[in-house]
């Protein structure tokens, strides 16, 4: 694959980047610079000025809402949204759902759910992982029963990403008991406004409220919302996987940030002398460098696989090892740079801004949440130690 833009590609270019400069919110922008919690207005708001630019689904086709933009073009506008400190869309209707209902689901259901999710007018929630069954997400246990035209749902989902805020969840279910606990597993589509739908808040290391327990006591769910075939569900859950480990990756964040830390590493204010002067410091960075740069080539090719209508395969596996690997790595950076001006930490600033002293210890003071906030990400999406083994049995035989 050619790695250098065509004259077309510098063109297209220079679009998103004067697009940015001009209609994504600098409030917005700021909130991300500084790692200032965002709200759901936030994420609507963006989204649909994406969605009015027809720029919002990139990897849809095009007769559902897609871009119809080459490998090349997709790369660059996520490299532009990473460079401009955009957030990132929500992706648990745009990146999980859209792609499954595009793949497995039927046009009814198609041109029901597809256009609201484009609109963020419609907010979904995952249900997947459950108390007892995370990593190994075939032990799941909540059952659906079949009773004349509905589902009976009892059980309960745990880390539902903004479920507070959702409209809608997307499911696994046990709808069968088989020999393999693989089998009798079914996708449903449920109302978080049903009778019978609680949403307990988790509040995380961080001290911030974004994940959530949701209890299912007898919820009915029309059987018009199974997605595919009944006990179809174990192959779905496995395409979805594919599209969200491959979306975790976020090269172009991670690059920013790697500025980030030369930047924060140029300073005084926090050594005696700028630590980016430390040869064993300058050989860390330089270590994940080569990383994401390896990284970055690995997803190029991904994308092409993708823009080809191939599913990523194992390369998700890959890129959600390696992509977490790197995040975590320039969080440390990040708070090795700022030494002990990153241990105070006061819950506002995530909320409302650091409120203190003008000097620049801001930064230093947001990095401790988001430090341990990115502690998770090798775990969700399915764990990495997970990860390593599919990678075994499908690219070494093992």
């Amino acid at each position: 694959m050619d790695l250098n833009y065509s004259p077309e590609e510098q063109a297209f270019q220079l679009e998103v980047r004067e697009f940015l400069n001009s209609k994504y919110p600098k409030e917005v922008q700021e909130k991300v610079a500084k790692g200032i919690a965002l709200k759901k207005d936030d994420y609507v708001r963006w989204q649909k000025t994406l969605n009015d630019k027809g720029w919002v689904a990139p990897g849809w086709p095009v007769e559902y809402g897609g871009t119809g933009w080459t490998p090349m073009q997709k790369y660059i506008f996520e490299e532009e949204c990473g460079a401009a400190n955009c957030l990132r869309l929500v992706a648990f209707g745009l990146v999980m759902l859209g792609p499954v209902l595009l793949e497995f689901g039927n046009e009814e259901q198609k041109q029901k759910y597809l256009p609201d999710i484009l609109k963020s007018d419609i907010w979904w929630a995952q249900g997947y992982s459950e108390p007892n069954a995370g990593s190994d997400l075939a032990s799941l246990q909540t059952k659906a029963e079949k009773q004349g035209d509905y589902y009976i749902i009892n059980g309960s989902k745990t880390w539902a990403t903004h479920g507070h805020y959702a409209d809608k969840m997307f499911a696994l279910v046990r709808t069968s008991q088989e020999d393999r606990k693989q089998k009798g597993i079914s996708f449903l589509l449920l109302d978080m406004n049903d009778p019978g739908v609680t949403v307990d808040p988790i509040v995380t290391v961080d001290g911030m409220h974004v994940v959530n327990q949701v209890f299912l006591d007898n919820v009915k769910v029309p059987v018009e919302n199974l997605v595919g075939k009944e006990g179809e569900g174990w192959t779905i859950a496995k395409y979805l996987l594919q599209h969200e480990r491959t979306n975790i990756a976020q090269v172009p964040r991670s690059k920013a940030q790697v500025k980030r830390v030369k930047a924060i590493a140029s300073q005084e204010m926090y050594n005696d002398k700028p630590l980016i002067e430390d040869v064993q410091f300058r050989l860390k960075i330089a270590e994940v460098e080569v990383e994401l740069m390896a990284l970055e080539m690995t997803s190029r090719r991904v994308l092409s696989k993708l823009s080809a209508g191939e599913p990523p395969g194992s390369a998700s596996s890959l890129l959600k090892v390696k992509g977490t690997e790197v995040q975590q790595a320039i969080t440390a950076l990040l708070m090795e740079a700022v030494g002990y001006y990153g241990f105070p930490y006061v819950k506002e600033t995530m909320t409302d801004g650091w409120q203190g002293d003008p000097i620049g210890h801001e930064e230093a003071v947001m990095l401790a949440p988001h430090y341990f906030d990115w502690r998770k990400t090798s775990i969700y999406g399915g764990s990495n130690e997970i990860q390593k083994n599919i990678m075994a049995k499908a690219v070494l035989g093992l």
